[in-house]
């Protein structure tokens, strides 16, 4: 007879600052998920918030695993922390300002239990329904997937193995470290199908603030540090500007 698989453990990490408008929302969809309780963990790293988000997460605490509140060095920084308390199989990172659908954890639980996989993309609501995973993409692009808080989760033996968010990447350490996933051939990673939400993605956050340039900057730093040619980078990055202000004027 087959053994029948344990339902792994989920860690859930959430990185907050001053964010007592959304942070409520945030914790209630991890707590009323349709997953065992005993099952999942709960990890809050507070940036050392004055306004109410404290206050807050002090009403959910026999909810919350862990929580602290003192000033980091940054949102990587705060998430790598997060995954250093984490003890799950399975880690999923969720920002202050997005949420789960209630059924995500469940539909993450069976693809892992179901494929051999490393990694993991859920479908997530922006705009928009955004789904899929397209690796081959990233010689030129990294809108590859559909968004990393809500959308992505990886086995915590494989974080360990393919390391912490780099924290000289401001706003864009989540795209060095699928760069790094995608780059390890013998990891492999699965999205879920277009109506398997997971959850939905707050578009006005700070990830939408970032200026273009900036933006473009740090890609180009992470390709670099990734050890791809100088000569390669600058044609991509050629290529993308000119892309970009031809889509702009027209």
């Amino acid at each position: 007879m087959k053994k029948k698989k344990l339902l792994p453990k989920i860690s859930i990490i959430t990185v907050v600052l001053n964010n007592e408008k959304q942070i409520k929302r945030c914790i209630k969809s991890v707590i009323n998920q349709n997953y065992p309780k005993k099952k999942i963990e709960h990890i809050i790293i507070d940036g050392g918030s004055i306004d109410s988000t404290i206050h807050i997460i002090k009403k959910f605490k026999n909810n919350i695993t862990y929580w602290h509140s003192r000033k980091d060095k940054g949102l990587y920084d705060a998430m790598n922390q997060g995954i250093r308390k984490s003890s799950g199989d399975i880690i999923g990172i969720l920002n202050s300002d997005d949420y789960y659908t209630r059924n995500a954890l469940r539909i993450v639980s069976k693809y892992f239990l179901k494929n051999e996989i490393d990694y993991l993309f859920g479908s997530v609501k922006k705009k928009r329904i955004y789904h899929n995973f397209f690796p081959e993409r990233l010689w030129y692009t990294f809108n590859i997937y559909p968004s990393h808080s809500a959308s992505f989760f990886i086995k915590k033996k494989v974080q360990k193995k393919i390391g912490f968010y780099n924290t000289k990447f401001k706003y864009s350490s989540d795209r060095d470290l699928i760069y790094r996933l995608i780059k390890n051939t013998k990891l492999k990673g699965f999205a879920t199908k277009k109506n398997e939400l997971l959850g939905i993605f707050n578009m006005t956050g700070l990830s939408s603030k970032v200026n273009f340039f900036y933006k473009l900057s740090e890609e180009i730093k992470i390709r670099l540090s990734n050890k791809e040619s100088f000569i390669k980078v600058f044609s991509i990055m050629t290529v993308f500007i000119i892309y970009h202000f031809t889509k702009k004027i027209q």
